[in-house]
């Protein structure tokens, strides 16, 4: 896939969607808010930073991590805040056409359209937020919202590349809290799975699920199938592959113009980061079956040796269990003697 052009289609939707989303107040009439939600009674608005933080090292993640064609990496962010009568993604909800596209391929176009019907349809959602792509599965990038009572609500999704249809994300994250705002949230971030394509590996080529099965989280033992990239059955728990972290932005004198032009961080991080770099999962050596017993060799009328052979699938790591012998001999009587 042209990563440029990916790039720029992505940029023309969102820059399509603010032109929308800055008029959605006008000539729309606004639909009742459930009421089986907490109700936020906060009189301000509320700005936000958002910083998302790859943690997908190697050490962490060793079975079948990519190093090349692509590298471990992470997509650009889409997000948006809402109300509570929207989603852009649930968990055992099947996912639309737009987070397939963007979960699969990284294109965000129909999710983006998916987001503006949204908002022009019932007025649930208030404005939409991104950053661009991480070069890297360590690295850092982040954005500023803004929030009101009516549409508290934070949502987003980062695609995992290369990956079948794999991502992370928030689903209606309340920011309210009663009549005031969170000040700081951590967020650690699983993988999930969208449902759309069958894939069990990191680099796996197109393979469509037919029928399209829900959104579900991937653990260490679902999908419960020994090539799948996060199959690691000696854990309990996955560690997270990333996190988020929420920090309400003081407010000060200066005039904030939005939408706020994102940044970007590639830098290791410091201080707590770095303990989350030391993970390391445990990865197990994984063997083949063993051949069929070879030839029995040896003289007639005496025993002979005959061997079998298996070989290495998956090295160990990170003090994983070692290799079994792969190789076996045992005794035999040669056939077809004169």
């Amino acid at each position: 896939m042209d990563t440029t052009v990916n790039i720029l289609s992505v940029s023309e939707a969102l820059c399509h969607l603010i032109v929308i989303m800055l008029t959605l107040g006008q000539g729309v009439w606004s639909m009742p808010v459930p009421t089986d939600v907490p109700m936020c009674t906060a009189s301000e608005t509320a700005q936000y930073r958002l910083t998302f933080t790859g943690k997908w090292t190697q050490a962490a993640f060793p079975k079948q991590y990519p190093v090349y064609r692509p590298p471990a990496q992470w997509s650009n962010i889409i997000g948006v805040t809402h109300s509570s009568d929207y989603h852009i993604w649930q968990r055992n909800e099947f996912a639309s056409n737009g987070v397939r596209e963007f979960a699969e391929k990284g294109e965000a176009w129909t999710l983006m359209k998916e987001v503006e019907a949204a908002g022009e349809r019932i007025q649930s959602v208030y404005g939409i937020l991104s950053a661009p792509a991480v070069v890297g599965g360590t690295g850092q990038m982040s954005t500023e919202f803004e929030v009101f009572a009516r549409h508290s609500y934070l949502s987003f999704i980062v695609r995992i590349v290369p990956s079948p249809d794999w991502f992370v994300g928030v689903d209606s994250f309340d920011l309210c809290d009663g009549d005031h705002w969170k000040e700081n949230v951590s967020l650690e971030l699983f993988p999930y799975d969208a449902g759309t394509d069958s894939g069990f590996t990191f680099s796996s080529p197109n393979f469509e699920t037919i029928p399209q099965d829900r959104i579900t989280q991937i653990t260490s033992s679902f999908p419960s199938h020994p090539a799948n990239s996060f199959f690691y059955p000696r854990l309990k728990h996955l560690p997270p592959i990333a996190k988020v972290t929420l920090t309400k932005i003081k407010k000060t004198n200066q005039i904030i113009t939005l939408p706020v032009e994102p940044t970007q961080s590639n830098q290791l991080p410091t201080g707590n980061e770095i303990e989350d770099k030391l993970i390391n999962t445990p990865l197990d050596c994984e063997v083949s079956v063993w051949s069929p017993w070879g030839l029995c060799k040896g003289k007639c009328g005496d025993s002979g040796v005959q061997h079998r052979t298996r070989y290495i699938l998956m090295h160990p790591a990170n003090n994983g269990a070692a290799c079994p012998l792969l190789e076996e001999e045992r005794k035999c009587f040669p056939d077809n003697c004169l």
